[in-house]
């Protein structure tokens, strides 16, 4: 594959926030602990090192064990997870949703980016071991979001009823999306390879929780992933504290909104991911998740008939663990507390709501991992490649805005000029003369001068557009086929990855496609890379 890369500013896609935050801007230093380049990782290691006890990574271990009984592990996985027993291993984690069939191709991206930077990190520090963690949002409770995927524009539904937990979801309904699937990718190798991976993970097991960890193994167990489920009870136990913190102290919600007042208070407008609340953690039981409330010494259960008097609350922490199940502003101190972590890895909305996160894990007394902004590409298939030269389109032409990439190319290909500069250039220079004898008499004149110069530059500005619109009209055909690339490449507008399966690369590229990328993508350039069959 060709190799391109673009910083993300550069592609239009990506907020100020992350943008400033992979700068080094200033005003966002105190939001993290240490920035994302190799040098940095030798203070991170020495920090987790005292900071990480070593009866959670036997925990860990076992909890591992139990997770993995009945998945076909490979020895590198198998490996990883034996050695995060000793006190000389770490972790690199990515975490998602349970998208069905892997819902947006950055699910991959995330992988691929963590797996690469142990091995950067293991090059850079031999002596220590580093094991890329994927986390399972089992907990989640958003199923229309990831009830589904793209295929080819169109989207693939699994249609059920669903509360609670998603990880707690039985797989029944998903042989009429696999029948949906098989009908939409044909014949190919490469298609029936796909086909016997869904219905491998998604008609072979019981839960959602249970396909996606197939799912993932197949795709990167032979890479060491270790994939990890936190609605776990014995790892629930080691969060009791932090939880107790929470609820009866305020802790985690006084601190992210002493952080939030800060962010909102700097020059720049950047906007507050989320908002803490003044408890976060749902209640988590028989297909309920739901908010945990305090009102005058109550804790209420929000849309249940579910309460408990501060005792009771603390009994049923200390006796069900599993059933407090932490929200977006809890899990990641989770992450960190059950885990010898280093470094987290997510899109831009996870990166700015962990930078609202590190008052709290100070408080806590939790260390605060490395975020790095995980690897986002774009891949352009052989096809797609021959149809941008014969059409003289460049990667950079491609990532303008369409309607300026319209405009651009119309103005290229033309055999008309439609650019207006030397006119207007000659009407300023008209018009010196005539601000020279205004100069020479009553100000109203000079207005009147003024006023004339703007109607006539905006005239020709009007008949510029004009211009313009009648070139499109006329190349009426190149337009269609530039914007219909484009399209194709970005999908509503948007990154690919945000919209594409990874199957319809999987279809051309096959089992190259993971290598390809695996060998392509460098967690630590920060860059936006372009690849190119």
């Amino acid at each position: 594959m060709n190799i391109d890369h673009f910083s993300f500013e550069q592609t239009g896609y990506f907020t100020d926030f992350i943008c400033d935050y992979l700068a080094e801007k200033d005003e966002l230093k105190p939001l993290y602990n240490r920035y994302p380049n190799i040098s940095n990782f030798e203070q991170q290691i020495a920090e987790k090192a005292t900071h990480f006890p070593d009866a959670n990574r036997d925990v860990l271990y076992n909890a591992l064990q139990r997770q993995y009984k009945g998945t076909a592990m490979s020895k590198e996985t198998e490996s990883h997870i034996k050695k995060l027993k000793e006190p000389i291993s770490f972790t690199v984690v990515t975490g998602h949703q349970l998208n069905l069939f892997t819902g947006p191709l950055y699910f991959l991206y995330k992988i691929i980016s963590a797996i690469n930077l142990t091995k950067e990190l293991k090059k850079a520090y031999p002596k220590y071991n580093f094991v890329p963690v994927y986390w399972m949002a089992t907990e989640d409770h958003d199923f229309e979001e990831i009830n589904y995927f793209n295929f080819e524009g169109k989207k693939l539904q699994w249609n059920k009823e669903a509360s609670g937990a998603v990880g707690h979801l039985d797989t029944d309904g998903l042989a009429d999306v696999f029948d949906a699937l098989a009908n939409a990718l044909g014949s190919s190798n490469n298609a029936e390879q796909l086909k016997k991976l869904f219905k491998n993970a998604y008609l072979e097991h019981g839960t959602l929780t249970q396909a996606t960890r197939y799912l993932a193994n197949a795709l990167f167990g032979s890479h060491g992933l270790v994939i990890l489920d936190g609605d776990d009870v014995a790892l629930k136990k080691l969060l009791i504290p932090y939880v107790k913190k929470d609820i009866f102290e305020k802790v985690s919600y006084d601190k992210v909104i002493e952080t939030v007042a800060k962010i909102e208070s700097l020059p720049e407008k950047y906007g507050i991911q989320v908002n803490p609340r003044e408890i976060n953690y749902f209640y988590l039981k028989d297909g309920l998740r739901e908010r945990i409330i305090e009102q005058e010494r109550i804790y209420y259960i929000d849309n249940s008939e579910i309460r408990f008097s501060k005792e009771e609350l603390v009994t049923e922490l200390q006796k069900y663990p599993e059933r407090f199940s932490p929200n977006v502003i809890a899990r990641p101190l989770y992450q960190e507390v059950i885990l010898p972590n280093l470094c987290y890895i997510g899109g831009g909305g996870e990166i700015a709501y962990w930078l609202e996160l590190k008052t709290m894990f100070n408080a806590m007394q939790i260390p605060f991992p490395v975020l790095l902004l995980r690897n986002s590409a774009l891949v352009i298939t052989e096809k797609q490649r021959k149809k941008l030269q014969k059409m003289n389109l460049s990667v950079s032409d491609i990532f303008l805005k369409q309607s300026n990439f319209i405009n651009k190319k119309i103005r290229e290909i033309s055999n008309i000029d439609i650019d207006f500069t030397p006119q207007k250039n000659l009407l300023e220079e008209q018009f010196k003369a005539l601000y020279e004898i205004a100069e020479q008499t009553d100000k109203s004149f000079l207005g009147a001068v003024e006023a004339q110069e703007t109607k006539q530059k905006k005239g020709l500005e009007n008949l510029e557009k004009r211009l313009l619109r009648a070139q499109k009209r006329k190349l009426e055909d190149q337009v269609s086929r530039m914007t219909e690339i484009q399209n194709a490449l970005f999908p509503g507008q948007s990154l690919q990855e945000r919209n594409l399966n990874f199957s319809e690369l999987y279809l051309e590229l096959g089992e190259n496609l993971i290598p390809d990328l695996m060998n392509s993508l460098q967690p630590l350039l920060l860059d936006f890379t372009v690849l190119e069959a």
